[in-house]
């Protein structure tokens, strides 16, 4: 009988491979969740219950209508270009001697940001706050 001891030599743990698996798995969720935000930049503008923000008698205010081009439309009153210094030059001619008057845009579905912006921008520069979007009622209200 052999009565020597034995030497056992001792596991040891190999890291690289959990390791790379590790690795793998970051770069796959980072990936994932990269492809899930960019699926939330197309949005549908949503319809609103209820009625217009403005009823037939109450006409003191501004109306900015946008189209999908960007083209503006102030009070039925077409402007020739959509640079920020006529749109601002527009709204002070039809607020008239109003100092805050209510403004509300109502843009198109398709109408580009940059475009509702601008008139944003230009009411703020003028001080005025009042501002309020119109939005189409959604069906069955």
């Amino acid at each position: 009988m052999n009565f020597r001891p034995r030497h056992r030599d001792e596991p040891e743990l190999n890291l690289i491979p959990m390791i790379d698996v590790l690795i793998v798995l970051l770069i796959f969720l980072l990936l994932t969740t990269t492809f899930s935000r960019e699926a939330q930049l197309r949005i549908s503008l949503p319809e609103a219950p209820g009625t217009g923000t403005q009823t037939a008698g109450q006409n003191t205010g501004l109306e900015i209508v946008i189209s999908p081009e960007g083209q503006y439309r102030i009070n039925q009153r077409e402007l020739t270009d959509n640079q920020l210094e006529t749109v601002k030059q527009a709204l002070k001619e039809a607020a008239g001697d109003n100092p805050d008057p209510l403004i509300t845009i109502d843009a198109d579905r398709n109408t580009t940001h940059q475009s509702v912006i601008t008139v944003l921008d230009a009411a703020g520069q003028l001080g005025y706050q009042h501002i309020s979007f119109a939005a189409q009622s959604s069906p069955g209200h």
